[in-house]
């Protein structure tokens, strides 16, 4: 059982992420096909607008059991690959126009690393107040739709989609693909979606996780022959004032958009695209979570980077995050703090830390216990194991322990809460250090310009961290979720062909 307060909470720190979608307005030349979207000034209403929105489809593959549904690239840019050019919308969000049936029938879609369906408003809504608020397909105004019939139903941690399978053609830029699965949806459970820009979505991820089993758009992109490479490519502009935002390749690489040569990294795991990633370091310094190694996935559908709130906390307290006091945070250090700091100097392992003061030990009720005293229980094991990890990473830079319980106090101090923003004095630009992330072997950093999301309160200019914190339970969990902060700094290229993820510095 999980108490109201608990969900909201829950429901409020996943809402930190927002969507990627490309807007594609028909302007074709012979081999590409170029589009021009409306960009405006980003207000913090507007990111919060979003946040809500991405809560819709990071909830999509939440559950295991929704998990379980759940090398060198020859020639380079060809006028075999199609280029998709996108621009910036509010630079939070990047979406695109897809055309549905014969003659198109236009919709707004997100395109989305992190899911595999392809959705939109049906005729048949009836029911719903947001179908009403964007375009509907009409099966009946298609020359080349067929019936299929069966139902299909998408869970989100904040409502859900319901619908039906139909087939037809699908326009992506200059490519038609014939004969798609998509789900027309005639019930979305979602105040959320009246805060959407978008129509639909189109899921860019594996069949693994596609509702129905239905073969995603780019498997048959590929299946149909209309692509060169079984590879598609980002380049995300994060140039606020450029005409173009950015551009989406299927079937190639743009070399124009990258310098250098692409570091590769395997896929572990079909479903996502996920991969393995190494340390983490706030300017030269470790934060010791990453050490042996983490799940990370290259997610086109959030604009933040989200991570466990354990090192989250570390970051965003080096680059001046202000947050509200943790109490379980100061009740554990005042109470275990000086037996955590003897374990770890007595070489007792980090994660058997908090089941040797009995804080992460569970153990099947002998008695009646509360619901508030179990998530009490849960809450202490959870501000434990934080805890450890800060101290262990500055006990292995030979800090005093003076020092040490100085930073572990005040990484409480800024543990900001799951509803609240990490805002900034964008005054402070120059001097916030850089945060790297190892990915094969390779440093790939931001700077402060890049992981800084500016925006305004009236007439007031503030700066929001780009970092979020996101605790996924296991066994899917702990995962970390690499979105637009990072794919802007880097282009990234998604290797259906030889499973695998590029990642070159963006041009």
């Amino acid at each position: 059982m999980v108490s109201s307060e608990a969900r909201n909470k829950l429901i409020h720190q996943a809402t930190c992420f927002c969507l990627l979608a490309i807007l594609l307005h028909p302007t074709t030349s012979t081999n590409l096909f170029r589009v021009g979207l409306k960009k405006r000034q980003l207000e913090l209403e507007d990111i919060r607008a979003s946040r809500v929105i991405s809560k819709l489809k990071y909830s999509h593959s939440q559950h295991p059991s929704d998990y379980q549904s759940l090398a060198t690239l020859g020639g380079g840019f060809s006028d075999q690959d199609h280029q998709v050019i996108l621009k910036n919308y509010l630079n939070a969000q990047y979406y695109g126009v897809i055309g549905i049936g014969t003659p198109p029938q236009e919709f707004k879609v997100l395109f989305d690393t992190g899911s595999s369906n392809l959705w939109v408003p049906s005729s048949k809504c009836y029911l719903s107040l947001t179908c009403y608020l964007h375009p509907k397909y009409k099966s009946t105004k298609s020359k080349t739709y067929t019936k299929n019939g069966k139902p299909g139903t998408i869970k989100y941690g904040s409502g859900s989609m319901s619908g039906f399978f139909s087939e037809d053609n699908v326009k992506v830029g200059d490519l038609v693909v014939k004969n798609q699965e998509f789900i027309e949806a005639t019930r979305e459970r979602s105040l959320t979606y009246l805060l959407a820009k978008f129509d639909g979505l189109l899921g860019l991820g594996f069949q693994e996780i596609s509702v129905g089993n239905a073969v995603p758009v780019w498997y048959n992109m590929m299946g149909q022959g209309l692509v060169r490479e079984k590879v598609f490519s980002f380049w995300l502009n994060r140039d606020t004032e450029a005409e173009i935002g950015g551009e989406i390749v299927f079937g190639g690489v743009d070399p124009a958009h990258f310098k250098g040569n692409h570091t590769y990294v395997p896929v572990t795991r079909k479903g996502f695209w996920q991969f393995n990633m190494g340390d983490i370091f706030v300017s030269n310094n470790s934060t010791g979570f990453c050490e042996q190694g983490c799940a990370a996935i290259m997610y086109s559908g959030t604009s933040l980077i989200a991570g466990p709130t354990t090192v989250i906390a570390q970051i965003n307290h080096a680059i001046g995050a202000k947050g509200v006091v943790s109490a379980e945070c100061n009740e554990i250090i005042s109470q275990y703090g000086e037996m955590i700091w003897d374990l770890l100097v007595s070489k007792v392992s980090r994660r058997q830390v908090c089941k040797e003061l009995g804080l992460c030990v569970f153990r099947q009720d002998t008695g009646i216990k509360t619901v508030v005293e179990k998530e009490r229980s849960s809450a202490l094991c959870k501000v434990c194991e934080m805890v450890v990890v800060w101290i262990h990473t500055k006990l292995k830079m030979n800090e005093t322990k003076e020092k040490v319980f100085e930073y572990v106090y005040q990484l409480c101090e800024s543990h900001l809460s799951p509803a609240g923003e990490a805002v900034f004095d964008c005054n402070n630009i120059e001097n916030m250090p850089n945060v790297t992330f190892t990915i094969g072997g390779n440093p790939f950093s931001l700077t402060p310009q890049q992981y800084i999301l500016k925006t305004r309160v009236g007439h007031t200019e503030m700066c929001i961290s780009g970092f979020a914190g996101y605790d996924l339970p296991s066994p899917t969990g702990p995962l970390w979720i690499i979105g637009d902060v990072f794919m802007g700094a880097y282009h990234t290229v998604f290797d259906s062909g030889n499973l695998q993820i590029g990642i070159a510095v963006a041009t």
